[in-house]
């Protein structure tokens, strides 16, 4: 009997996580570079290069399918506001968690400066990419949003929003022209969202592959040679991380759960079963944007989205919904303060919250966005953007966990709008196949 795809992938991960830790007991890091982290890439290689046409498609045939543009923007509008709405509340739950914790007052002074001495250029870096961001004006995400030329957005998954942008553009022409002149123009565009569906079938053979080398790797970058330096760092930030972690399982089993519970007749059970194979592709690759395509698979095969809602829902998801992020900035803003000997006030707080939820939008769907919209967090609450020199080591591990949660938020949204809308297949019912 053949395993189920969130069981291959499961052994593929905890395979990975041992063979990392062997390697770096034995010494194999050049063997791991040259040999394994190669068909890692190689996996998310693959999702990438379908990230672009899937939400263009899909996104063109969801807006068109809508057939009006009132019924638009009602699930748009639906949409938008709950996004938001969870994102609030994720970065409040992160404030919570690292108050109450307060592990800025844990690390010990030699490990500080041991940490920020370790990363200082890797942060110098980030606080660079991030300095030409924070001196745009209020309303350059706005003109980022709209591409002078589509063909240099679509040559970037980080140019997601403006591929968003122009799939709904298109999709609102198409709404407004004559059926007879618009049905060839889609029937195309069906097509070739057809084709990528059944592209990411093939992909995902590759996935327990791909998800071994990429746990590897990941260990690999973190421990390098010496397994000592994953317990050294672990040790030294556990309570920051304890905090991250522990507000992103609240925000994910309170806020997603009630979701499910107070708009929809779906059983938790169901859900989380038929999402998890995303989960673990998100978690493995630390890109919601790369774990795109499985996402609406799931989501419209397994939980029961009409592929209306399914198209529409989850690339806007993948784009603007960064629950897990935004409560990781929180955390990481107050963290850093506490470690340098700040006291962050009610109104600090408050500019982070806003601040966090306005970042989480325009962060790129890729892996390590989000460590630059932090340093703008940084920069809005006056606490040294150096600072991230202390959290970088770990930065890897905690990304994987916050991605998980972005893609559980995605799903759970588009659940309750299809729900909602009377767009959510009875449990059932099963799904037609091509």
């Amino acid at each position: 009997m053949k395993l189920k795809l969130h069981w291959q992938i499961i052994i593929g991960l905890i395979l990975g996580l041992g063979y990392g830790i062997v390697a770096a007991v034995q010494g194999w890091g050049m063997f791991t570079n040259d040999w394994v982290a190669p068909f890692g890439k190689i996996f998310l290689n693959l999702l990438k290069l379908i990230a672009v046409p899937l939400v263009l498609f899909s996104l063109i045939t969801g807006v068109a399918s809508l057939s009006d543009l009132k019924k638009l923007s009602r699930i748009g509008g639906k949409t938008i506001s709950v996004y938001i709405i969870t994102t609030a509340v994720a970065v409040t739950i992160g404030l919570i968690s690292v108050n109450l914790i307060k592990p800025g007052d844990s690390v010990p002074k030699e490990i500080k400066e041991k940490l920020e001495a370790t990363y200082q250029s890797a942060a110098s870096t980030k606080a660079g990419a991030a300095e030409s961001v924070k001196d745009r004006g209020p309303l350059q995400p706005l003109v980022d949003m709209v591409p002078s030329n589509f063909f240099n957005s679509a040559s970037s998954n980080r140019n997601m929003l403006q591929i968003v942008f122009v799939a709904i553009f298109i999709g609102i022409g198409l709404i407004q022209i004559p059926k007879d002149k618009s049905k060839p123009i889609l029937v195309v565009f069906e097509g070739m969202n057809d084709v990528i569906i059944k592209l990411v079938d093939v992909i995902m053979l590759m996935a327990p592959i791909g998800v071994f080398a990429l746990i590897a790797s990941t260990i690999h970058s973190v421990a390098g040679d010496n397994i000592s330096n994953v317990i050294n760092l672990l040790g030294s930030l556990g309570y920051y991380m304890i905090a991250v972690i522990s507000g992103l399982f609240i925000h994910m089993i309170v806020t997603y759960s009630a979701i499910l519970k107070l708009f929809t007749p779906m059983s938790l059970k169901l859900f989380y079963k038929g999402i998890s194979p995303a989960q673990l592709l998100a978690f493995s690759t630390s890109s919601s944007g790369a774990t795109l395509p499985v996402t609406m698979e799931r989501c419209e095969e397994e939980l029961g989205v009409s592929e209306e809602v399914s198209s529409f829902v989850l690339p806007l998801g993948a784009t603007i919904n960064m629950d897990g992020t935004a409560l990781y900035q929180a955390v990481a803003a107050v963290f850093i303060a506490q470690t340098l000997g700040m006291d962050l006030g009610l109104t600090a707080q408050l500019t982070i919250v806003f601040t966090a939820v306005l970042a989480s939008i325009g962060t790129a769907a890729v892996p390590g966005a989000g460590i630059i919209m932090l340093v703008i967090i940084l920069e809005a609450i006056h606490v040294p953007s150096e600072g991230i020199a202390l959290i970088l080591g770990v930065d890897r591990i905690l990304d994987m966990l916050r991605t998980t949660t972005n893609v559980t938020g995605d799903a759970s949204v588009a659940v309750m709008v299809a729900s909602t809308e009377g767009q959510l297949r009875p449990q059932s019912t099963p799904v037609k196949t091509l």
